[in-house]
C-alpha cells in the first residue's frame, strides 16, 4: 500500500513540471496582440537615419540625401491640421492623390541624380507666328541722316533734312559696300540695282541683297527698264533673280532715256505706258506689291504727266522740290542728290528721303508698302 502510494505521488510531481515549462515557452514565442493606452500605433512610416519603418499605410516613395547618399523614405503624416495651423503655417498637403505628391519638408541639398520638388507653375500659350507683314510697331528704329555731299543744294524750307527717314539706292558701281557703317550714317533703307532688259543682272546684286538685310536695313530691288526688249520677257527676268521674300520694300520699274544705253530707241508715250503697265502687272501678281515708278524729270514730262496717278512715285529731283520739278504728282520717295557722300561708301552715292515721318514710314511698312503720299 505505501509503494503504490508513493509512486502516484512522483507521477503527479512530474505531470506538474511538464505543464509549466511548455506555458513558458508559448509566453516567449506567442507575444500578446494587446496594447496599453501609453502606447500610440503610428499612422505612417517613420524614417531614421535612412532605414524605413514601415506601417500599415502605404504613402508616396520621396527621395532624400543623408550622410552616406541617397535613400529612400516614406513621409510622415502632417503633424498638423488646418484647424490647428498657427500663424506663418503653411497647410500641409493630403498624401496618396498621386505618386509626384511631395512633403512639405525644407529641402536638403540633393545630389544631381534626384528631381527637385514639382512647382506649380502658370500656363503660357507659345508665340504664334505672324502670317501677315510685321506690325508698324515691330519696324527698326530709325537712324537720323548723317550724310554728306559733294554738291550740295540749298532747298530751303522744303529741305529733305526736314524728313526723318533717309536712304540709299546703289548698284555695281558702289563697289564693296560695309553696310554697318551706312546704316550708322542714317541709311534705314536700300533700293538695289538687279537687273537691266531681260538678260543682264548686276554683278553685286546679291551681295548687296545680304549685306543690307543683315545690317538691318529695309530692302527692295530695282529694274532698269529698256525699250528695246519685250516688257514680259524682262518682268520674267526680274522674277527669275529677284528673290520674294516677306518684308521686301515694292519692287521699282526704273523708267528713263539714258543716252549712255546701248537701246537708243524712244517709242511714243501710247507704247511707253503699255509696256509699262504690262511688266508692273506682271510684277503685281508675282510679288503682291504694286510697283514703284521711279523716273527723271525729262522722261515724266515726255510720258507720265497724269498717268498712273494709283501708282506710287520715286522722283529724281537734284536741284528743287519735287513739287516744283513735278507739279500736282504724289510721291513717295524723293531722290535729292546723286553725289551723296558716307561712310562705308567709296566715291558717291544716291540720297533718298521718304515722303513721311517716322509714324508714317512705320505705317506703310506694315501694310506691306500700300499707300499713296500727297503732292507737297
Amino acid at each position: 500500500m505505501r509503494i503504490p502510494s508513493v509512486v502516484s505521488f512522483v507521477l503527479a510531481s512530474l505531470c506538474l513540471a511538464g505543464c509549466s515549462s511548455t506555458s513558458s515557452v508559448d509566453a516567449l514565442q506567442m507575444p500578446s496582440n494587446e496594447t496599453t493606452s501609453s502606447v500610440v500605433r503610428p499612422s505612417a512610416s517613420v524614417a531614421k537615419a535612412g532605414r524605413v519603418v514601415r506601417t500599415t499605410d502605404t504613402e508616396a516613395t520621396v527621395e532624400t540625401a543623408s550622410m552616406s547618399g541617397a535613400t529612400r523614405f516614406k513621409p510622415p503624416a502632417p503633424l498638423l491640421d488646418e484647424g490647428n495651423a498657427g500663424p506663418g503655417d503653411e497647410s500641409p498637403r493630403p498624401f496618396g492623390l498621386a505618386e509626384e505628391e511631395t512633403a512639405a519638408f525644407p529641402a536638403p541639398n540633393l545630389p544631381d541624380s534626384v528631381e527637385p520638388p514639382v512647382q506649380a507653375a502658370a500656363l503660357v500659350s507659345p508665340p504664334k507666328r505672324l502670317s501677315r507683314p510685321a506690325p508698324a510697331m515691330l519696324a527698326g528704329p530709325v537712324t537720323r541722316n548723317a550724310f554728306r555731299d559733294a554738291k550740295p543744294i540749298n532747298f530751303g524750307r522744303s529741305s529733305p533734312r526736314h524728313l526723318a527717314v533717309h536712304g540709299v539706292d546703289v548698284s555695281r558701281w558702289q563697289g564693296d559696300i560695309n553696310w554697318d557703317k551706312l546704316r550708322a550714317q542714317g541709311a534705314n533703307f536700300a533700293y538695289i540695282k538687279a537687273t537691266d532688259g531681260g538678260d543682264h543682272l548686276d554683278p553685286m546684286f546679291k551681295k548687296n541683297w545680304r549685306g543690307a538685310d543683315a545690317a538691318g536695313l529695309k530692302r527692295g530691288a530695282y529694274h532698269f527698264f529698256y525699250w528695246c526688249r519685250v516688257a514680259s520677257e524682262q518682268a520674267d527676268w526680274f522674277i527669275r533673280n529677284v528673290p520674294k521674300v516677306d518684308g521686301a520694300l515694292p519692287p521699282v520699274i526704273d523708267v528713263e532715256w539714258n543716252g549712255d544705253s546701248s537701246c537708243q530707241r524712244r517709242p511714243s508715250r501710247e507704247t511707253v505706258l503699255e509696256k509699262m503697265q504690262v511688266f508692273m502687272d506682271k510684277l503685281e501678281r508675282h510679288y503682291g506689291q504694286r510697283p514703284i515708278i521711279y523716273t527723271s524729270p525729262d522722261f515724266y514730262r515726255d510720258n507720265l504727266r497724269g498717268a498712273f496717278p494709283d501708282y506710287p512715285f520715286w522722283l529724281r529731283a537734284v536741284a528743287a522740290h519735287p513739287s516744283k520739278v513735278y507739279p500736282g504728282r504724289k510721291w513717295m520717295f524723293w531722290q535729292y542728290s546723286g553725289s551723296g557722300l558716307s561712310h562705308g561708301v567709296t566715291g558717291r552715292i544716291d540720297l533718298n528721303v521718304f515722303h513721311g515721318d517716322e509714324r508714317q514710314w512705320r505705317t506703310w511698312l506694315g501694310g506691306g508698302g500700300q499707300m499713296m503720299a500727297d503732292a507737297n
